[in-house]
């Protein structure tokens, strides 16, 4: 099979979707197939070489000038790869591989990662539509997606190609008890209601640190917003961080605390961590805490719940420790290679003579 993976680039800036991307191509590659990705180039071209992944730059820069260059790159790549499957992970490359798809025999296959966004409803132009996670799934059938394109395959990155194994990692030194969060800054994440949460049982816990992991637009007024309070020097902007397993392993409890989030990546990895997670009930990321019983989950935007999950944790020894054991129980299905599986099983479906093996999952 030949399989040609479409990506606006493929830097290691901790986006889950070039991370997914990354994983599935170099895994292909690893099982035999013929694959390739196309993107504006980053520094996992290394890491694809390295698996026998052929890179070809597309620069999709949706401006004016770019548009042209854009369409004739794309065509001079399916005539030289000529793929089975194009597979496109974001918006513009599915509308590029539909619109330049009448002269050539390849089948298109999106994920859909931030249905959230408007334009996501273009990733419904594929033939096959991987949802990331039931709630994805559902939400793109209530947007008009035929449920006979829909499939699920829930995100997982244990055995990652990108990361070594959990062990290796050496846990950078915190002080304890140490919270923390792995995330984009962005409003969406919820780190303000994060912090609002930390300012609250701060004074009962005079111990507790906060450490806040990842780089985004809106981190310099988060950064603004914890100066203003009485605790700034126990609440920690650590930026992006290449291997966040050091800080899952070193933290006592894991905070998601997102307002939407698709199927988090960091969810798996703070499981197989084995920190004890507080996380909001949105999207998919009950489904990655298998809905509630490897992490506590407290509702969207709510400061006070989440502030009373982790004083709970804090204040009682046993519930912090059985709480750090749920997140390592069920970890399997959360495993790179089941998502590998998965993806193949898809494409066979639109490949003549081949027989998918895919059970697929109603939403």
């Amino acid at each position: 099979m030949r399989v040609l993976h479409i990506l606006n680039h493929i830097r290691e800036i901790g986006n889950g979707i070039v991370n997914v991307a990354v994983d599935l191509a170099c895994l292909q590659a690893k099982n035999g197939h013929d694959v390739a990705v196309a993107s504006a180039g980053g520094e996992y071209e290394k890491l694809l070489a390295s698996y026998g992944v052929q890179h070809f730059l597309l620069d999709q820069a949706r401006t004016p000038t770019n548009l042209i260059p854009a369409v004739r790159r794309y065509r001079a790549i399916i005539k030289d790869f000529q793929p089975d499957i194009v597979h496109a992970h974001m918006m513009t490359g599915v509308v590029l591989g539909k619109l330049l798809k009448a002269n050539s025999d390849y089948a298109l296959v999106s994920t859909v990662h931030n249905e959230f966004q408007r334009s996501a409803i273009l990733m419904g132009l594929a033939d096959r539509v991987i949802a990331v996670s039931k709630a994805v799934c559902q939400s793109m059938a209530r947007r008009g997606i035929p449920g006979h394109k829909l499939r699920v395959i829930p995100n997982g990155t244990l055995g990652s190609v990108r990361t070594r194994h959990i062990k290796e990692y050496e846990p950078v030194k915190l002080q304890h008890p140490a919270i923390a969060t792995v995330a984009g800054m962005y409003q969406r994440k919820g780190i303000s209601e994060l912090i609002d949460a930390f300012t609250q049982i701060a004074p009962e816990f005079p111990q507790a640190h906060l450490y806040i992991v990842g780089n985004g637009p809106d981190r310099e007024a988060f950064t603004q917003k914890a100066q203003h309070t009485a605790f700034s020097d126990r609440i920690h902007f650590e930026g992006f961080q290449p291997e966040p397993q050091r800080y899952l392993l070193a933290a006592d409890i894991f905070v998601l605390a997102s307002h939407r989030d698709p199927s988090p990546l960091v969810i798996p990895e703070a499981r197989e961590a084995g920190c004890a997670i507080v996380a909001t009930k949105v999207d998919g990321i009950p489904e990655a805490l298998d809905n509630g019983k490897a992490g506590i989950l407290v509702p969207p935007k709510d400061s006070q719940s989440l502030a009373t999950a982790l004083a709970e944790l804090l204040s009682n020894p046993n519930e912090l420790s059985y709480w750090k054991e749920q997140a390592q129980q069920n970890l399997e299905w959360l495993s790179v290679g089941r998502v590998n599986k998965e993806t193949l099983a898809v494409y066979s479906e639109l490949i003549p003579g081949k027989s998918g093996k895919y059970t697929k999952i109603i939403c």
